[in-house]
């Protein structure tokens, strides 16, 4: 979205500068936290010039997505709107709440102006308040970057309601890359290739997606800049595996598992597909790299020892250290934003599950999915605070999220079809 276009003045109210404590003297919320009970908060309807105590036509479907936003962040319990009418005028207090986000819009012609202010009902005074201004049709993508703010009062790290997924879907009766927000809306369909679609992977900065099609019959590498909805280039054509790449932090090289020279092995190239390094060798098949956040390391699957098994590997000595020792079979590693935690699916007990250990500890493994069906394919949320996972039973493969420990384990998208390796990315305006 065009920040030209979206004159977002996200300003501080000037009455409220006064009492609201400086940033540093904050005492933000761990959400992961076993012990941490979930922040109750009440969400009244918008209010409008014309209807200020509530706008139920326009006001509730603005506050309904706000409380959709709040809540998805897992930490956040929105008290049911139908429990005081949706009015901003309730006894909160009774209630139970904890905070209350009092919100307002105004329009103009085709402008919008939309405000949030965050309430503090214990303390009785306000912690924090928004304005937005932009056109009446984005009042949505307003309303979630309020949502993101709230969270930020909360965390200290703003929310992620408005970030996107790219996965890869059946829908159609083939497999071909969706994207979607975090919230499930506005689902689009980015390939038309009619073959099997694998391992979409964005780009840092969330423009591009990469992934591997059989669109001609061999399992190629292709790119597509997602900000004009086409092709721009078949990255790798190599005879064989052109498979899952990994960028670099800084987008400009990518590690991709290529088999032109007999085993699949992992290469660096650039973003016109050339080679600059082959970073494994040998006879064991090297897949599923990513990278850490400071671009300094990879983690990798590699069945050198017999069997598949995460790998750590020092991109300056290229000396890789076997990471995972327990399970049949451990793969689809991938680094927290970070960097503190890689996440990893696990073959136990004839079960798949997703595992996350901290690369300087091998041994601080922990499972963190729970329950039916085999959990696959993790990413990460781009606040390193959530996972989402492809989870296979009950007839259907689709995709799940939860908080980094496994609280919260939900169905993010319940769509058409099959649903398989989600990728997570931050929201681009």
């Amino acid at each position: 979205m065009n920040n030209m276009r979206i004159l977002i003045a996200i300003v501080l109210l000037a009455f409220c500068i006064a009492i609201v404590p400086a940033r540093a003297e904050r005492v933000y919320l761990d959400i992961t936290a076993q012990d941490v009970r979930k922040v109750v908060v009440a969400v009244p309807w918008f209010s409008s010039p014309s209807a200020p105590a509530g706008d139920e036509k326009e006001g509730k479907p603005m506050a309904d997505l706000l409380s959709q936003g709040l809540a998805f962040h897992g930490f956040i319990q929105v008290v049911d709107s139908q429990k005081y009418g949706g009015r901003n005028d309730a006894d909160w207090k009774a209630l139970g709440v904890d905070y209350v986000v009092m919100s307002k819009f105004e329009t103009a012609g085709s402008g919008m102006t939309i405000e949030g202010r965050l309430l503090d009902v214990r303390e009785d005074k306000m912690m924090a308040g928004r304005r937005y201004r932009g056109e009446s049709k984005q009042s949505e993508d307003m309303v979630l970057r309020l949502c993101d703010s709230m969270i930020e009062e909360f965390t200290g790290t703003p929310g992620i309601s408005r970030s996107r997924v790219a996965y890869v879907s059946d829908g159609t009766g083939r497999k071909e890359v969706y994207v979607a927000d975090a919230l499930g809306r506005g689902h689009r369909q980015v390939t038309k290739h009619q073959h099997l679609v694998v391992s979409p992977r964005f780009s840092p900065d969330g423009n591009y997606l990469a992934y591997s099609s059989y669109h001609t019959g061999n399992q190629n590498l292709y790119l597509t800049d997602l900000r004009q909805s086409k092709v721009t280039n078949a990255v790798s054509r190599r005879k064989g595996m052109n498979l899952a790449p990994a960028w670099s932090p800084d987008g400009k090289t990518m590690i991709v598992t290529l088999s032109k020279d007999g085993s699949p092995d992992l290469y660096l190239i650039d973003r016109e597909g050339q080679v600059k390094e082959r970073l494994t060798s040998g006879a064991a098949i090297n897949v599923s790299a990513s990278w850490s956040p400071d671009g300094n390391s990879i983690v990798f699957v590699s069945d050198r020892s017999g069997t598949p098994q995460v790998y750590l590997m020092d991109l300056k000595s290229r000396n890789a250290q076997r990471l995972t020792f327990e399970g049949k079979e451990n793969s689809e590693p991938t680094w927290s934003p970070k960097g503190d935690l890689i996440a990893f699916s696990s073959l136990r007990n004839g079960q798949y599950h997703i595992y996350t250990m901290n690369p300087a500890n091998p041994k601080s493994v922990q499972q963190v999915s729970s329950g039916w069906g085999d959990c696959e394919a993790p990413t990460w949320s781009p606040d390193g605070k959530q996972i989402a996972f492809s989870r296979r039973g009950q007839g259907k493969k689709q995709i799940w999220v939860m908080l980094k420990d496994g609280r919260e384990m939900r169905l993010l998208y319940n769509v058409k079809g099959n649903q398989s390796y989600p990728q997570w990315t931050k929201a681009v305006d």
